[in-house]
């Protein structure tokens, strides 16, 4: 299952999508990019006249590429013939260092933790293109198939 595959089987829209390519994918790890535009809808509020990605953002971007992708990725054979993909996901300790600003883009490294029953646990964490840590934490989550 090659890239676009995967981000095809992804259950969110384009407004809520923040994939834009997995460079690698293996049993184990997961690396994937995304590029926050300067029109996505959350910078309207958070905050006035100074835009910068919320917490909660970052958190689901890393939860796209490091836990999503990478239980796609273990399930696919399974996932191919599913029609409807159901995903809870949970956040442990996420610790955040530096602001992620409209246009910057990002790259998500995630490290499985354990798979089992289809629950899937990543140690993840996000860095800008200096390579410098924005965020970092733990986040599990299921697939219902």
């Amino acid at each position: 299952m090659n890239s676009s595959e995967i981000i095809q089987h992804l259950p969110y829209n384009p407004t809520f999508l923040f994939v834009d390519k997995i460079e690698s994918i293996s049993e184990n790890t997961v690396i994937g990019n995304y590029t926050f535009k300067s029109d996505e809808f959350f910078y309207k509020g958070h905050f006035k006249n100074n835009p910068i990605t919320p917490g909660v953002i970052l958190t689901e971007t890393m939860a796209q590429i490091g836990v999503v992708c990478l239980g796609v990725f273990l399930l696919k054979e399974k996932i191919t013939t599913a029609k409807n993909l159901k995903i809870a996901l949970t956040s442990n300790q996420v610790d955040f260092y530096l602001p992620v600003l409209p246009g910057e883009k990002v790259t998500v490294f995630s490290d499985k933790v354990y798979f089992r029953f289809n629950k899937l646990k990543c140690k993840v964490k996000m860095v800008n293109k200096k390579n410098e840590l924005i965020c970092r934490g733990e986040i599990a989550g299921m697939i219902a198939l």
